[in-house]
């Protein structure tokens, strides 16, 4: 014989209390929730960020000093080189180097290999004294570690030299 089946009764669910407790919780954080005061929420402090612009002009054709920054490929050796532009600024920033004594320099030198920051700073200094209206351009190579580029900004700053370019390539 086959047994016969119960029906099925609905299942009744009562929200009441559960809605009771929803309100009881919320209304516990929110008595237990400290409001922060308009002193707290306040800045104490200004920021005042410098306005900069995109600069994609090329470099000046004259009045530049160049600083590049590469690796020597023979003696495989990091240096400064520095230049200037104009063939009037150069003869004179060659003779002040070789007022200077500094070393292998020639009244034909153009390009200067500088490997510490002291006759960087010297370096730079001359190049002010010769020619103030000029801009300043930092070539690096992309291998080299950032504080020999900080190295550089930090000498101009003490010269106050303080306005320069970087030299970078586009991107593709």
């Amino acid at each position: 014989m086959s047994k016969v089946k119960k029906k099925r009764l609905g299942f009744v669910l009562d929200m009441t209390p559960l809605v009771d407790i929803t309100f009881l919780l919320l209304t516990f954080f929110m008595f237990t929730a400290k409001f922060r005061s308009e002193a707290e929420s306040q800045q104490k402090f200004v920021i005042k960020r410098p306005r900069t612009q995109v600069d994609t002009s090329k470099l000046p054709e004259k009045d530049l000093v160049m600083i590049k920054i590469g690796i020597d490929t023979v003696r495989l050796d990091t240096a400064y080189y520095i230049s200037m532009i104009n063939e009037k600024d150069v003869a004179e920033f060659a003779r002040q180097m070789m007022a200077l004594n500094f070393p292998n320099a020639t009244d034909r030198t153009a390009l200067f290999k500088i490997t510490d920051s002291l006759w960087l700073g010297k370096a730079i200094e001359h190049t002010r004294g010769i020619n103030p209206r000029a801009v300043y351009a930092i070539d690096a190579d992309r291998r080299l570690p950032y504080r020999w580029v900080e190295t550089a900004i930090n000498e101009m700053r003490k010269r106050r030299a303080t306005s320069f370019r970087f030299v970078t390539d586009k991107k593709q």
